[in-house]
């Protein structure tokens, strides 16, 4: 069996051909911190072999519970050596979702971080199948328990005595080995985990080969979370490519992380892109003299360019020294919000509005868009570095097959499509149709071009009581560009009209409200003031330009608090669950329908 792109030959091949190299970054005393690629190896197989006397068999699965770290990552390239199953689990979820992934995945052991450490003690009592807990941390305090070990007593398991065993397993290599299990997030009910095998990863390795130009040159941050099949893959792409990957363990330090690693690729959701977007255009809206024509004009010059590189035009003299100029006074800028050298930003896990992604593009930042699902291992189409359409997720990438199946739905075949669900046949049969094309769920078409569009998601669509369908993610994303708007739930089922919850950002409020000398006691207080919903019915009225008359929000209701994991109103992946967020605030709602 050809192993060429089997990950774990990929590492070996890096540590033996980059050496000295510097392979990766983390934090440590709040300072980065970097080792080289023999460096790395050496690490790992250290861990390898303390799993190994751990007696962690072939195919066997462990856990990381954890936010991102170099520990997660070393632990993850030591278990695909030996060929044990990592199991990724969010770092956000709770005690009882990671109760329910431990047991469905028969996980031995578990690897934990600080704040995860006491979820994962007390699963203890409900998964007796597990052998032991370790803690990640060198600081964490390790409770005195027979089966938790720290992270300082975990690596004096080592024994070199196991290295012919970590040989003979790295040897044994197959690309019909699983190299994973992720559960989804659970939107419509229990997680189901996802098995991907070697081959899934191995197909997107030399796919994005096609497509994309990454070399040891350039310097990725990984602050998306490893337990989310896109960084995940991200980062395998990235190790395969030999570049360096930096991993920021709290994603709410993105914004220093970015000065100070100054990443050239980095993948990122559309949220990330939105409230960038939003805090440039609220400051360009409070600017006075020049400043808002200059930006009006440099980013006129952007479009154009990132309008003429997508059509294969040249830009004439005169066309290149107004780019030129833009660029020095008004673009250049902007990207050093994003740390100055960035020039490839895969996007993914939701919708992105267009006019966002063109607004990026013209200043100069290859955003690609692009659509997959943890059952595609990621990637299944994305934007080409000219000629796609905005409006599209994209082109399908090579060897993914895209079809638009009954109900309009998108249908995918290919290399990189899962083998099924865990223990669960039935729900693996459902999921494929009887030619092997996997369900995505998503409704959809695709033009001549053969670009591929997401009308709505199938599960998700909400019917009025006058019979118009409403697929509540375009109007959310229509309306949650706002930098006023931090989170929208749209509701529309059997109701006459459309209806949301909103959370707004409170940051942006509360600054609005002191320019505007507004008095308030608390957050509820300030919702209710009769200045703030006018300014957002007014914001409302100005985002919804591009929705049909029957898409349009006609009332709202603004919410103190935002909608979380822990109340079960979020999936670990930041999606909405709906049935839950219609029960919690059905008070709210049915005031939104009277009179």
């Amino acid at each position: 069996m050809n192993t060429q792109y089997h990950i774990v030959s990929r590492f070996r091949e890096q540590i033996h051909t980059l050496g000295t190299r510097e392979a990766i970054r983390f934090q440590q005393g709040g300072q980065w911190a970097s080792i080289n690629w023999r460096q790395l190896g050496e690490r790992v197989d250290q861990l390898s072999r303390c799993l190994l006397k751990a007696d962690c068999g072939v195919q066997q699965t462990i856990a990381i519970f954890a936010p991102n770290s170099e520990k997660w990552a070393m632990l993850d390239y030591a278990a695909l050596q030996i060929r044990v199953v990592p199991v990724p689990i969010y770092a956000t979820s709770t005690a009882q979702q990671a109760a329910h992934i431990i047991n469905d995945a028969d996980v031995q052991w578990i690897f934990a971080g600080d704040d995860q450490l006491e979820m994962a003690v007390a699963a203890l009592e409900t998964c007796p199948n597990v052998k032991g807990i370790v803690a990640l941390s060198q600081e964490a305090s390790v409770p005195n328990h027979p089966k938790v070990w720290s992270w300082a007593s975990w690596l004096l398991q080592d024994d070199r005595r196991y290295q012919t065993e970590l040989d003979a397993r790295i040897d044994a290599r197959c690309m019909d080995d699983l190299i994973t299990l992720i559960y989804t997030s659970g939107t419509t009910g229990e997680p189901k985990g996802v098995m991907l095998d070697y081959a899934n990863v191995a197909a997107q390795l030399d796919i994005h080969d096609q497509v994309l130009a990454i070399d040891s040159r350039d310097v990725s941050l990984a602050f998306l979370p490893l337990s989310h099949v896109f960084e995940r893959a991200w980062s395998y792409y990235v190790l395969h490519r030999g570049a360096v990957n930096c991993y920021l363990s709290n994603p709410q330090h993105i914004r220093d992380a970015l000065t100070t690693v100054k990443p050239t690729v980095m993948s990122a959701v559309p949220r990330f892109y939105e409230k960038i977007h939003g805090a440039i255009h609220d400051k360009v809206s409070r600017a006075s003299g020049l400043k808002p024509r200059l930006f009006a004009w440099a980013l006129r010059q952007g479009e154009r360019h990132a309008s003429q590189l997508r059509a294969g035009q040249s830009p004439s003299r005169l066309q290149q020294w107004q780019v030129a100029l833009a660029d020095k006074l008004v673009l250049s800028k902007l990207r050093a919000l994003l740390g100055g050298n960035m020039r490839l930003m895969p996007c993914g896990g939701a919708r992105l509005d267009p006019a966002i992604g063109a607004f990026f593009h013209a200043i100069g930042i290859n955003v690609k868009l692009g659509y997959g699902m943890t059952e595609t291992t990621a990637t299944v189409s994305c934007w080409d570095d000219a000629r796609f359409d905005p409006q599209s997720i994209g082109y399908p990438m090579p060897g993914a097959e895209v079809r638009i199946g009954e109900h309009n739905e998108i249908q995918v075949r290919g290399p990189m499509v899962m083998r099924g669900y865990f223990n669960q046949p039935e729900a693996s049969m459902a999921t494929f149709t009887e030619d092997g094309f996997l369900k995505t769920g998503d409704a959809g078409y695709l033009d001549s071009a053969g670009n591929v569009f997401i009308t709505d998601r199938i599960k998700e669509l909400m019917k009025t009581s006058g019979g118009k369908y409403i697929a509540p993610q375009r109007v959310e994303g229509a309306l949650g560009r706002d930098h006023f708007i931090d989170q929208i739930a749209v509701v529309a089922e059997a109701r006459h009209f459309v209806s949301a919850l909103i959370v707004p950002c409170f940051d942006a409020l509360e600054e609005w409200a002191r320019n505007m000398n507004i008095d308030y006691q608390n957050r509820k207080d300030l919702l209710k003031h009769s200045d703030v919903v006018a300014l957002f019915e007014k914001r409302l009225q100005a985002l919804q330009n591009e929705l049909a008359k029957f898409e349009q929000v006609k009332r709202f209701t603004l919410l103190p608090q935002g909608f979380c994991m822990h109340s079960g109103e979020l999936t670990p992946t930041m999606k909405l669950r709906r049935k839950v967020i219609l029960s919690r605030y059905q008070h709210d709602i049915d005031a939104m329908y009277q009179g």
